[in-house]
């Protein structure tokens, strides 16, 4: 998290002023048709939650990282349901009762705050979430991570669920960050990646100040905390094999992470996107073992050898190539980094080339993901914005504290261009994508610090056709995570995988989806199982969920 020098970013502001209104008139004359529109329903549907980040005055560093969030669809009944992460105050000893996580359970388009009753409502200073099936009962567990023990919820398939963080092993305590779900050895059996942060301590809180003026420090006055990995032993506990798996002992100062297959081997990959430190790409050697490979992959540093402050991170085919791109956000004056994956092991960094780095120069950026909100087959993108200091204004002419979020619509895989989305700003963190009114187009919900959260329903996205997939493992995982999914329609083809937490600290919906335009039959479905089966389907119906059950 870094500033930079006042009198480029004034005159780059000017710039992105007269580049912007000239994107504007492009994107009218390629989108003229375009009916996608997103509308707050936040109160509408009964979210009813405010963000406590324990502000006290004191500048803690912890204070403005803000939090994630998860839709999962908790209770099977086929609708996404929605856990909030929240902090709490950090200058009291007593146990709080003003804050703490929420679950949300969706009955019928209104969501019923059922905390107390699953009890779920961890009261710890939470950060992020990620949510996987790790007993393969069927029902999805929930991991909360916290500055100090990392909660377990496991879910009793009844509504409710336990803290069984003592006996499985990977509570920790620590500032942790991002988290994921994975088979990274593909026995059947969910590990958990964790990134841990920096070593804060309240007592030993740093000070800092720019042009006299008190602000919160970034993560270089701060020791750096190195990652976890936990190995599932199947028997409802897991180990701890970061150093045996070949995970670096090094402190990465890390926030997003997220996993994926990004060199088609067929084993899972992860990437952690580090805040002032090289971002880490662990390449997965199938033997139970990891190589970093982020500089020889060139997604270490930026084109100019610096480290820029990762945020969030996500792995998505946004040009429909069939390797996994990636994407990470970063502070205010770094552009956030469009990876291109060009298949033999590199990443060229495509940022302005596809239209996305000029754009995000002006914005401090969080939350993330590559998404297909207008059901053309294409996937767009959307960048969480806010700044960390709320006095930003005295220090930067340019800096607002508050920031306008952005879509990115996706011209075929070449360029994407900027759309409004008619949201006042607020200073949001994590986002979560999925249906949550199964209309068939993804909604959108967006955690904002010290403010509620704001929940898009996507309104006219579902005017093209499309296809959603849920994933049920038999022999692999049960809830599929990591799992590939080839749709070819007409003459094109899409990838998706399963994913546990992505982006900022956050948890989308489990289920694939796949806009497909006006096509109105898929050619075929093909399901790479983590375990390694495959399976494909001819001739499918869209504008339906469907369910794939493994077959063996």
């Amino acid at each position: 998290m870094q500033y930079k020098h006042l009198i480029f970013l004034t005159i780059l502001s000017i710039a992105l002023l007269i580049s912007e209104g000239n994107s504007c008139k492009a994107q009218e004359a390629t989108y003229k048709n375009e009916k996608v529109r997103f509308t707050d329903v936040t109160t509408e549907i009964g979210i009813q939650f405010y963000d406590v980040n324990g502000e006290s005055g004191k500048k803690y560093f912890i204070e403005p990282l803000g939090r994630g969030i998860a839709l999962i669809d908790f209770d099977n009944d086929g609708d996404l349901d929605l856990y909030l992460v929240n902090g709490r105050d950090l200058t009291s000893t007593a146990s709080p009762t003003a804050s703490k996580n929420t679950l949300y359970r969706n009955d019928n388009g209104k969501y019923v705050d059922v905390t107390s009753a699953a009890s779920v409502g961890d009261t710890g200073y939470g950060l992020g979430c990620c949510v996987g099936d790790y007993n393969n009962d069927g029902y999805m567990d929930i991991y909360v991570t916290n500055y100090g023990p990392n909660v377990l919820y496991e879910n009793n398939g009844d509504g409710t669920f336990s803290n069984v963080t003592g006996h499985t092993g990977i509570g920790g305590n620590q500032l942790s960050s991002g988290c994921a779900f994975l088979d990274y050895d593909a026995d059947g059996h969910l590990d958990l990646y964790v990134v841990n942060y920096v070593k804060f301590d309240l007592d030993a809180n740093p000070i800092c100040s720019r042009n006299g003026i008190r602000t919160y420090c970034t993560p270089e006055a701060l020791e750096g905390e190195s990652d976890r990995l936990y190995h599932n032993n199947g028997n409802g506990t897991f180990t701890d094999v970061t150093k045996k798996a070949g995970i670096t002992a090094l402190p990465g100062k890390g926030l997003g992470v997220v996993c994926g297959d990004v060199d088609n081997d067929g084993a899972i990959d992860i990437f952690v996107a580090n805040d002032t430190t090289p971002n880490l790409l662990y390449l997965n050697n199938g033997n139970g073992t990891f190589t970093e490979d982020a500089l020889f992959a060139g997604v270490a540093l930026s084109e100019d050898g610096r480290a820029f402050s990762g945020m969030g991170a996500n792995l998505g085919d946004f040009d429909n190539d069939g390797f996994l791109d990636i994407v990470i956000t970063n502070f205010q004056d770094q552009v956030n980094n469009m990876y291109h994956n060009s298949q033999n092991g590199f990443f060229n960094d495509l940022s302005f080339a596809t239209g996305i780095g000029e754009k995000s120069l002006p914005y401090l950026a969080w939350g993330v993901d590559f998404v297909d909100f207008n059901n053309d087959g294409w996937l767009d993108l959307f960048v969480a914005n806010g700044h960390l200091d709320d006095n930003i204004a005295e220090i930067d002419p340019v800096g607002t504290y508050a920031q306008v979020n952005q879509l990115f619509w996706n011209n075929r895989g070449t360029i994407f261009e900027i759309a409004e989305v008619n949201v006042p700003p607020k200073v949001s963190r994590g986002a979560a994508f999925g249906d949550i009114d199964n209309d068939g187009d993804i909604d959108i919900v967006v955690a904002n610090l010290k403010d509620s959260p704001t929940v898009l329903r996507n309104d006219g996205g579902n005017f093209g056709n499309w296809l959603s997939l849920k994933l049920v493992g038999t022999h692999c995982t049960r809830d599929a995570i990591g799992a590939r999914v080839t749709v070819t329609a007409g003459k094109s083809s899409q990838i998706r995988e399963v994913k546990s937490g992505s982006g900022y600290l956050s948890q989308n919906d489990l289920r694939l989806h796949f806009g497909l335009g006006d096509i109105k039959q898929v050619g075929s479905v093909t399901v790479h199982w983590v375990c390694g089966h495959i399976e494909t389907f001819k001739n499918v119906k869209p504008n339906q969920v469907l369910v794939i059950e493994e077959r063996r």
